[in-house]
């Protein structure tokens, strides 16, 4: 079994170039499916996520082939079926196919999507929203099974701003009969980038990015080319790596843009920020402050994706300091190994009251799920002392080539195998590093 070692109480400094978007790379596959031709993604992000939602394409027929950094999507051939319950199972995501099955064959079988235990997130607004479009689905003991012969637009208002609703809805509405608007939907930046790829191969989609998007079904798709944005959640952990440890780093093609929530945040606290054309310098010296109370919120509010790592800053700032979670009920699990490292944690429900310490100091901790994991590498790598962190797999599943990146960066990290005082880090899709 494999585990991180880090040393820390290190300032960092260097530079690292931001992956492409986790979170816009998976809705996109699942929209590739909609053209019955091919499809060319640059900047895709080669995680684990990516690599089982590839495995589910092929499942339904189509060709996926990887050159270089390229990845290239031959839909023509996909049929009908069933996905893999061990793809399918492994991350959330999963649920996304949903809405393209429909528009393009008429049917899914899905397991019901798992991922990380951060929570319940039910997939009833995902029902609800394409039963209104037509769509007719049996909610069985192995999964989901729907069947939509002909989809026509509807007016949807979803009671929350859910993510995956409005892009299962998207995706559904693209190839529909008629005009769907839909109302209150997500405002997240990846919403805007499946809206983009959509229209890059033909769709008419109007207001991505906003609370009303309306989609005006076409008959078909075509050939595209597109590139994806960068991560906001990877350039926010790292932020939040900076402000933890100190230092100044370099994050090329960092989004600052779809960071204002969390430049301000850090400005409170004392990290300062200077936005340039091509990335964000972040930079600390003194300690970081408490920036009073926190409250996760759909976006453009702070995101629960940087609520753990926000908390594992927050457990060495001066001060006291409080997180309300809004958004899951279970995002609360590195409290545990937080204050095995130092930290003076107390939970009531939905909100943590977190007294800040000089300096935690390094355990041997789990990661649990995909942005806990992260946390902990940024409490570990701020902290003094050694730290080893198994569960490896989750943070993967995020985050293209964490020990990298995290060299890249000055951190002291090593990739270990328990038994064995050393091993090597070996990836067969690394990227080359850029030199900053």
């Amino acid at each position: 079994m494999s585990y991180l070692e880090v040393i820390g109480g290190r300032r960092l400094q260097g530079g690292i170039r931001i992956q492409g978007s986790k979170n816009a790379a998976l809705p996109i596959l699942s929209a590739a499916v909609l053209h019955s031709g091919v499809t060319v993604l640059k900047n895709c992000p080669k995680i684990i996520d990516v690599k089982n939602m590839l495995e589910i394409l092929r499942d339904f027929g189509c060709r996926v082939d990887w050159e270089g950094d390229v990845l290239i999507i031959d839909a023509s051939g996909m049929h009908g079926g069933a996905a893999r319950k061990q793809y399918a199972r492994k991350m959330r995501s999963s649920i996304m196919l949903l809405g393209s099955l429909l528009g393009r064959v008429g049917s899914a079988c899905l397991p019901y999507p798992g991922g990380c235990v951060i929570g319940e997130r039910p997939i009833d607004l995902h029902l609800a929203a394409l039963r209104q479009m037509g769509a007719r689905v049996e909610e069985g003991d192995e999964g989901l099974l729907a069947v939509c012969e002909s989809p026509k637009g509807a007016e949807v208002v979803l009671p929350f701003p859910s993510v995956g609703a409005t892009e299962n809805v998207i995706l559904l509405s693209v190839l529909s009969e008629g005009i769907t608007v839909l109302d209150n939907a997500a405002r997240e930046p990846e919403i805007e980038e499946l809206c983009r790829f959509l229209n890059s191969m033909g769709a008419c989609i109007r207001g991505g990015g906003s609370s009303r998007i309306v989609i005006a079904g076409v008959e078909k798709l075509h050939d595209t080319e597109f590139t994806i944005g960068p991560d906001r959640i990877v350039a926010g952990t790292y932020m939040l790596l900076t402000a933890a440890a100190g230092g100044r780093v370099f994050l090329e093609a960092a989004p600052a843009g779809q960071l204002k929530g969390v430049l301000n945040l850090l400005g409170r606290m004392g990290v300062c920020a200077e936005e340039r054309k091509d990335g964000l310098w972040i930079g600390r010296s003194g300690r970081i402050c408490s920036p009073g109370t926190v409250q996760t919120e759909p976006y453009p509010g702070f995101p629960t994706d940087l609520q753990s790592p926000l908390m594992a800053v927050l457990a060495g700032a001066e001060g006291e300091s409080r997180i309300r979670e809004t958004i899951f009920e279970a995002r609360f699990k590195i409290v545990e190994d937080l204050k095995r490292m130092g930290a003076d944690i107390c939970t009531k429900g939905q909100e943590a009251v977190i007294r800040g310490r000089e300096m935690l100091h390094g355990e041997t901790l789990a990661a649990q799920e995909l942005r806990g994991g992260a946390a902990l590498v940024l409490a570990a790598a701020a902290a003094e002392g050694s730290s080893r962190i198994r569960g490896l797999s989750y943070i993967e599943r995020g985050y293209e080539n964490i020990v990298r990146d995290l060299q890249a960066l000055g951190v002291v990290v090593n990739l270990r195998e328990e038994n064995e005082k050393d091993a090597v880090y070996e990836r067969t899709w690394e990227k080359p590093e850029r030199k900053i």
